[in-house]
């Protein structure tokens, strides 16, 4: 089965623009102030899109919220990480990585970065406990439990793989290849069931 490792790709990011609030007027919801009422807000947007190119605009804005870390230094590292993981330079990204996590512990997109890279090493283990801890603080985290699905897959337990595959489009319906996964391991394992 071929898979798509779509989680870690670089996904078009989009600023927010905070459109003045309306208070007078009953139809227009008061515009999110907060980091987490943003995503709360982007998350709601993402589950009830029925448009497949629009919810990947949505996602993309959720990317954007979970990249911004609060601090300049980490930015600068995630950035220096993300060259050196598309320059295949492994040790280098791991490195930047852990002074991320070490740094800023609380920061689900460092841990998601670093499992992103185990993965791209064939780490699995070391991937899917930096997953975990990403889901710990973001349990919404669609890339991370997409990347679960396809350690999953990979590992040869197609069971929880299609229940992680399950959980990300309950999350972001509209993900293809959450869709088309889902649709290939449920076929799979009704064969095998035979």
């Amino acid at each position: 089965m071929r898979i798509h490792f779509a989680f870690f790709a670089a996904l078009f990011l989009f600023g927010l623009a905070p459109l003045p609030a309306q208070a007078e007027d009953p139809i227009t919801p008061p515009v999110a102030t907060t980091r987490e009422e943003r995503l709360d807000q982007l998350f709601v947007d993402l589950k009830r899109e029925r448009n497949e190119k629009a919810a990947e605009r949505i996602a993309a804005r959720i990317s954007h919220e979970w990249s911004q870390s609060g601090s300049a230094s980490i930015d600068l590292m995630m950035q220096w990480s993300q060259k050196a993981a598309e320059d295949k330079k492994f040790d280098v990204a791991l490195d930047f990585l852990d002074q991320v996590v070490t740094l800023q512990p609380a920061y689900a997109e460092g841990w998601n970065r670093r499992a992103t890279v185990h993965f791209m090493m064939n780490n699995f283990g070391k991937s899917m406990a930096d997953i975990d801890r990403t889901l710990q603080l973001e349990p919404r985290h669609f890339g991370a439990l997409s990347g679960l699905a396809q350690i999953m897959a990979v590992t040869g337990h197609k069971p929880s793989a299609l229940e992680a595959w399950q959980r990300v489009l309950s999350i972001y319906p509209m993900m293809r290849s959450a869709q088309d996964q889902v649709g290939t391991l449920s076929e799979e394992l009704a064969g095998e069931g035979i």
